[in-house]
């Protein structure tokens, strides 16, 4: 088993190194390169001895006369190392030393996977030391950047390490839970595809084993332990010592990001005191940047490469003078600058959801998030998002309430917010919640969606329930109307609904329900 588990790996490691340095921009492979002396492959000692596979570029004039700015790059999880080289080449040829590493217990790195641990933050700091000692860096100018796994370890990083001065986060997170146990539901299909890949091309440490399991199988005596196990992981931890160090801080997301939602990425950059981008785009997890991995122009990895050239080489770009948040809309073309993220929705109008309410558990309505990565990228692509026959929708199983028809478009920004008062028949009982745009004919368009999970809760007593759906830019058109709807089963989450239970939503006079919407400021 062991055998045949390392021949997949070698296998795998092989095809997509092909593919990554296929798309590089000298199409050259890497020994090519190295023969050149453009790329080197490097074995760095990181902590406690791992050994991390890295590799080295460097600008082409360097010849031992003068120092460059220095950019680390941690991979993707389950990439391999050469994940970066069309994006170091050209950063090099820009002027910077460039050592991108596989991060430690996948494919020839050494150790186990930490899922951004203690080790894992520690070894981006002895990779700054290696290329200190051994390239042309200076130790004044240094960034950390990365993809997915590799943003939230540069994140983590800047927090732990004071020589760096940048980062570039692309499509990571800020916090850990918040992203795959939000509304204290797990988020199956994004877990499940995270375990698989590291089971794949790496070694999975017995806490990742441990935590995959108490999450798989809705342990609530666990629950807390591995919430603990998200804190320690989560950049939003340790905030203040992020703002202490003061390093200029990019970030960028995608709407549409099923492993890590975009709402805990916006607050956290609410929470940066120092120099600081948001950046949202159409697409799921890492679909924005990845054209970039291959060398063709794109706009997350331009941005990134105008950030460092700002904060590491000092160039008068401009790139600080234009607004900090920029976001662009699902439904339309260019981008939009605010000045920050709570003037994204600077207005709000409310829905209200009027009425008693009750539907019965355990059946999918038709109303669903849609399939992991697919659904976002036919968005991103095509716009064209999950969708569901509203007037279609059985109400036994899901909760319908509409807007008027509007005379105007509605430009959607920011975080929709639901509150309602649910009174259920079981202790406890998983929701999700969607907000669709609904067209004449009564077609829904999936603008966003939550999920919502309780426990412990007096059958038969009512509770106030407030959440908040995934964040959005996204254009009602005039006629259309929005409608939200709510029933109790996504394949995206596990649901945590007894046999037979139903919940029954209501709106007393003192407390209304309604879901606010966020809408641009004509």
């Amino acid at each position: 088993m062991g055998l045949h588990r390392h021949a997949l790996r070698t296998t795998a490691v092989g095809a997509v190194s092909a593919a990554l340095i296929t798309g590089g921009t000298l199409g050259l492979t890497p020994t090519a390169q190295a023969a050149t002396g453009g790329v080197r492959f490097v074995d760095i000692t990181g902590d406690g001895g791992t050994v991390l596979k890295g590799n080295v570029v460097t600008p082409a004039d360097s010849d031992g006369t003068r120092t460059y700015p220095l950019i680390v790059l941690p991979t993707s999880w389950g990439l391999p190392q050469v994940e970066y080289l069309a994006q170091a080449r050209k950063l090099a040829d820009s002027g910077y030393v460039v050592v991108g590493y596989n991060v430690r217990g996948f494919w020839q790195s050494g150790g186990e996977i930490e899922v951004a641990g203690p080790p894992d933050v520690a070894d981006t700091s002895k990779v700054i030391d290696w290329a200190l000692a051994n390239t042309p860096a200076d130790a004044r100018r240094i960034g950390v950047a990365g993809v997915s796994y590799g943003a939230g370890i540069s994140l983590l990083a800047a927090e732990h390490d004071k020589r760096i001065k940048a980062v570039a986060a692309l499509s990571g997170w800020a916090d850990l839970i918040d992203s795959i146990y939000s509304g204290r539901t797990e988020h199956t299909e994004a877990t499940a595809l995270l375990g698989g890949v590291g089971a794949l091309t790496g070694r999975p440490s017995a806490e990742l084993r441990q935590t995959l399991e108490g999450f798989f199988s809705s342990d609530l005596s666990k629950e807390q332990e591995m919430i603990a196990w998200g804190r320690r992981r989560s950049p939003e931890t340790y905030v203040d010592q992020l703002d202490k160090n003061g390093p200029a801080v990019f970030m960028a997301n995608a709407w549409g990001d099923t492993i890590f939602p975009p709402n805990q990425y916006a607050r956290f950059y609410e929470e940066l005191t120092g120099p600081k981008r948001l950046e949202f785009r159409p697409g799921d997890h890492a679909t924005a940047e990845l054209a970039g991995l291959f060398g063709v122009p794109n706009d997350v990895w331009k941005d990134t490469g105008r950030w460092f050239d700002h904060y590491l080489r000092g160039e008068d770009n401009g790139i600080d003078r234009e607004q900090p948040v920029q976001l662009k809309s699902r439904s339309a073309g260019g981008y939009e600058g605010y000045p920050d993220w709570k003037s994204v929705g600077a207005t709000t109008r409310k829905i209200a959801l009027a009425g008693t309410t009750t539907i019965h558990t355990n059946i999918d309505s038709g109303a669903d998030g849609g399939i992991i990565f697919l659904s976002s990228v036919l968005d991103q692509l095509a716009r064209v998002p999950p969708m569901a026959a509203i007037p279609l929708l059985p109400r036994r199983w899901a909760a319908v309430w509409q807007s008027e028809r509007y005379a105007s478009a509605q430009q959607v920004r920011g975080t929709a917010r639901l509150h309602t008062t649910l009174t259920p028949t079981k202790e406890s009982g998983t929701l999700v919640a969607y907000l669709y745009d609904v067209g004449p004919l009564g077609l829904g368009k999936l603008v966003s969606n939550a999920p919502y999970t309780f426990h412990g809760q007096t059958p038969g007593k009512p509770f106030g329930v407030d959440l908040d759906l995934y964040s959005t830019a996204y254009d009602v058109p005039a006629g259309h109307r929005l409608a939200l709807v709510v029933d109790t089963v996504d394949p995206l989450y596990i649901e945590h609904n007894l046999s037979g239970a139903q919940l029954t939503f209501s709106s007393p006079a003192n407390d209304p329900s309604y879901v606010s919407i966020p809408l641009r400021e004509q």
